[in-house]
Parts: C-alpha cells; structure tokens; sequence
C-alpha cells in the first residue's frame, strides 16, 4: 500500500509544474553548501558589527533573547505546517496560542511551570478539534473558520480571566490575579552547557574579529536554556522524521496533495485531517504555554500576532520543517532586537540590508529582469542614504522591525514556494470511491 501511495502522492506533487518541480529538487542545499552560507553571513556579521560597532549583532544576550522569542514563532509555525500538509488552511494559529497562554496561566500558578506547559498543549488541543470539526466534518471555508477561532479565542480568555483570576475575594486574586493576568508560577529551571559557555564567555571578552564574535553567538545559544527549549528542538526533529520518514507521515501528506487519490487507496482522509489539527493546536498552544512560563503569567494580549508571524515562517520555510526553524530564527532575532532597544543595531543592519538588495539586483540581472533589478538597486540606494545621514532608527521602526521583517521575507520567497496541491479546498468523504 505504501508503494502506491507513494505513487498517488507523486502524481499530486507532478500535477502542478513538474518540471519546476524537478529543478527545485536538484536546486536543494546539501550541508557542505548550507555550512559555507552560515560560515558567509557570519564573516559579514563580523565584518558589519566591527565597522559599525554595534556590538549587539554578535553578542550572547542579543542571542539569547533571539533563541527565546523565536520558540513560540516557531511551534506556531510548525503547527501550521502539520495542518497544511494535510490540506487545511489554519490561520486559526494565534487563538490556539492565546487559548494556550490563558491554560498555562491557570495551571501554572497552582501546579507549576510543566504543568503549565501540559495545559497549554491541551488548550491548543481545544482550538484544533474546534477548527477540523469545522472545517473537516462540516466543510466551512477554511478562513472564516480560522477568523472565527482567534475572535472566539480572544473573547473567551478575556471571559474566563476576569471569571477565574480577578473575582473578588478568589483564591487567584488573592494570589495576585486579577481581570487582565493569572497569579504569578513558579519558575521553570534553565541549564548553560558545562565548560563550554564559560569558555565561550572568556572568549566573547577577548573581542576578536570572527572568534569573538562565533563566541558570542554560541554562548547564547548554549547560556541559560529553558528545558522547553529541547522539547521544542526535538519536536522539529521528531516532525521531520514523522512526516518524512513514516508511513504515517506519507499518508498525512497525501491528504494535502491528492485527498482522492488517498481515499482510493485506503486511506481514510477525515482521521489524519482530524490529527494533523490536533497536532497543530497542540504546537499552536505549546508555544503559548511557552510565552506565559517565561514571564510566570498568563497577561491578557500576550501572543501579540506571533501566531501569524508563525504562519509567516511556515510559508517562508516552504512548508518544512528546517525552513520554518530558520524562519522563526531570524523573527526571533528581529523580535529580540526591538525588546533590547536595539536602534544603533537596525542602524547597522541597514547595510546588511544594502548588501541583500545589491546581490539581488546582480541576481535579477543575470536573470534579465530588469525592472525588479532596478527596484532593488534604487531601494539600495536609499538606505545608503538614510544610514549616512543618521546615527540611528527611531524607537517606533525598531519596534515594527519585526513586522517589517515579515513582509519582506515573504515577498523575497514568494518565487519559490510549493505549497501542497490540495491545500484549503473543501473535502468531502467518499470522493475517491
């Protein structure tokens, strides 16, 4: 059954451009290459924090804070590459989280930090099996139903927090709680890796060109971790290997390329649609949870559109999960930036920025597509100009950095996406009988 699912899943995939198909599979980095990129944005990670001094392009806190924001980018986004794969468009991403902070916050004040997390990951459960019922069994348009759940979300948290955490004369508001935020819970412990980020730290000091620099980054990658951290990692890990690697995986995918042609072969499309949303609430809330153990409370606004940034790394990462780990990435890093004040590192990130667009242009040169390379070159241009002219960016842009990011990198990618055949298009059961 496998062999011809395979078959099935390869017919959906040659149905829409094969050839271009064929050419982005040969076009795939192999590590060697994907080692020398990282190596390259290092070198000139270096080379801009020395000639610009802004010393929080390399440094282990602004790393630090990267590794953090990024998680719960990433779980929404990995959430949303679960429900994708199996054809269901889930925009409904920032109210699983939401439903995901507002659980933790409940269970973490009275329970502590890991339950906090279970509860979190049940919350997100909620939001899921909301959105597949929907749009599963009863077939409403994939959108709506989204919208639907982040108001629902939205209203019921505000509902339950003023219910549960600020009645007067409640155990939770004795605690601290009150309308808009649960009581405080307890912390959840963190771990630095023996030798290594002591070594790392004495090296970062030393502030050598590249050396100093690869310290620093290293050291906020391996100085004070959340254990959480882990689990996130190896839910990337583990998804890869589930959707890749297993039968279960193939049949998953085969319902967002060729749902008919799967049902033909046996398998049943409403029970993996039914799991992937599951799956994808769970990582949705999993990332809430995250949030909310962080700063040891459920607040009201807390997610902060970061499930729709997370939607924005599935698609940057070409609906796989090492895409979406790089895309989270580099959201953290501008997310980072903003809560550090960074206005001198944007400042210099302005000509990291001038460096893209002149590769771009070279790029689309050589490609003949004259009137992109002009845009590029003339957006070049002026961000030459606005650095040379200024010391720093205004508090609001930097703030915005990580929105402005968003847009950019998705209409950079908007070339080379492949999104599953079969993604948002109503199904229903007994199709491919």
């Amino acid at each position: 059954m496998s062999t011809n699912l395979t078959a099935a899943v390869a017919k959906g995939l040659s149905g829409r451009n094969g050839k271009q198909d064929g050419k982005r599979e040969r076009r795939r980095l192999s590590y060697p290459v994907v080692l020398l990129i990282i190596a390259g944005v290092l070198l000139l990670l270096s080379v801009l924090r020395a000639w610009t001094g802004a010393g929080d392009l390399t440094s282990s806190g602004q790393y630090g804070g990267a590794l953090i924001a990024a998680v719960p980018i990433g779980l929404a986004g990995l959430g949303g590459l679960w429900a994708e794969r199996a054809g269901v468009i889930n925009i409904g991403l920032e109210g699983m989280m939401m439903l995901g902070t507002f659980c933790a916050g409940w269970a973490g004040y009275q329970y502590g930090p890991w339950a906090a997390a279970l509860a979190g990951v049940v919350g997100g459960l909620l939001g899921g099996l909301i959105h597949a019922i929907a749009t599963v069994s009863f077939g409403v348009d994939h959108i709506i139903s989204g919208v639907a759940i982040n108001i629902l979300a939205l209203g019921v948290t505000q509902y339950l927090a003023k219910l549960l955490f600020g009645a007067e004369g409640s155990e939770a508001a004795a605690a601290g709680g009150n309308d808009k935020q649960s009581p405080p819970m307890d912390d959840m412990s963190t771990f630095s890796v023996p030798l290594l980020s002591d070594g790392l730290g004495t090296l970062e000091k030393k502030d050598w060109f590249l050396l100093s620099d690869a310290a620093g980054i290293l050291r906020g990658l391996t100085t004070n971790v959340s254990w959480l951290t882990l689990v996130a990692a190896g839910l990337f890990a583990g998804t890869f290997f589930v959707l890749w690697r297993s039968s279960f995986g193939l049949r998953l995918r085969s319902c967002g390329e060729n749902p008919t042609a799967a049902e033909s072969l046996g398998v049943n499309v409403y029970t993996y649609k039914y799991a992937a949303l599951l799956v994808s609430g769970g990582l949705a809330g999993l990332g809430g949870a995250f949030m909310a153990i962080g700063v040891h409370f459920y607040s009201d606004g807390q997610t902060g559109g970061r499930g729709y940034i997370g939607l924005a790394t599935m698609i940057f990462g070409n609906w796989r999960p090492g895409g979406v780990a790089m895309g989270a990435g580099l959201f953290g890093f501008m997310d980072s930036l903003q809560l550090r004040g960074g206005g001198d590192t944007v400042h210099a990130l302005l000509l990291l920025a001038v460096v893209l667009l002149v590769a771009v242009t070279l790029w689309k040169l050589r490609a003949t597509s004259r009137r992109t390379a002009a845009i590029s070159a003339v957006f070049a241009v002026l961000l030459v100009l606005w650095y040379a002219f200024t010391e720093t960016v205004p508090r609001e842009f930097v703030e915005a950095t990580p929105y402005v990011a968003t847009l950019l990198v998705l209409a950079l990618a908007a070339q080379r996406l492949r999104p599953p055949k079969a993604i948002g298009r109503t199904y229903q059961k007994g199709q491919g009988k």
